[in-house]
């Protein structure tokens, strides 16, 4: 039954990740791609918190099946973001290209940090 858990998270994770991407590009005039910035660190910082739950037994493997691998795998996109990346770049817009993957990492690393951190504030 695991498999069901990352099918009824990622049932909601994919719907979650188009219509975020769509609020968040909407309000922004610019070619960057915050849209894939914000569902990627949003991810992160889920995907962190829930590791660091589940490391100090504050959460069960079944809600790292059902937040971490389902909601968090279709919320985040690397293929979004290497596609996003690559279009920057063919289209002369080389800066925003590699401030999209310095964003993206930094920012995803400093989510997935932080929320670790905060997961595992929960083992109390």
């Amino acid at each position: 039954m695991n498999w069901l858990l990352v099918v009824v998270g990622g049932t909601v994770g994919a719907p979650l990740r188009y219509l975020t991407d769509r609020a968040v590009q909407a309000r922004h005039a610019s070619g960057f791609p915050w849209g894939t910035v914000t569902v990627n660190a949003a991810g992160s910082l889920v995907l962190g918190v829930v590791t660091g739950a589940v490391a100090v037994g504050a959460a069960s493997s079944s809600a790292q099946l059902l937040v971490g691998t389902g909601l968090c795998g279709a919320l985040t996109t690397y293929s979004t973001f290497s596609y996003e990346t690559l279009r920057l770049a063919e289209s002369g817009q080389r800066f925003l290209a590699v401030a999209n993957v310095a964003v993206s990492v930094l920012v995803g690393l400093g989510a997935v940090g932080l929320g670790t951190a905060l997961g595992q504030g929960f083992g109390g």
